[in-house]
């Protein structure tokens, strides 16, 4: 068993389309209580957040926010 067999992810972890274009919003327990957040595009660029969340919900909140705010390009790396 690899340490991969042991990610809890989490039920809020999505599929997002904007514009066009997708990442993926994966939302997984850190095994300390917290919840980490890491956007990755079609290509396997990962955007990680450095922080956990207090919440499977705050994580989602967070990375629908940086998308609303920033916009979905900010999330997607290259080719």
């Amino acid at each position: 068993m690899n340490d991969d067999d042991d990610v809890k992810m989490s039920p809020l972890s999505q599929r997002f389309e904007q514009d066009g274009k997708v990442v993926y919003i994966e939302i997984y327990d850190d095994g300390e209580g917290g919840w980490l957040l890491e956007v990755v595009d079609e290509d396997n660029n990962s955007t990680m957040w450095e922080d956990p969340f207090d919440s499977d919900e705050d994580a989602l909140a967070e990375a629908l926010a940086a998308i609303a705010e920033h916009g979905i390009d900010t999330l997607i790396g290259p080719a």
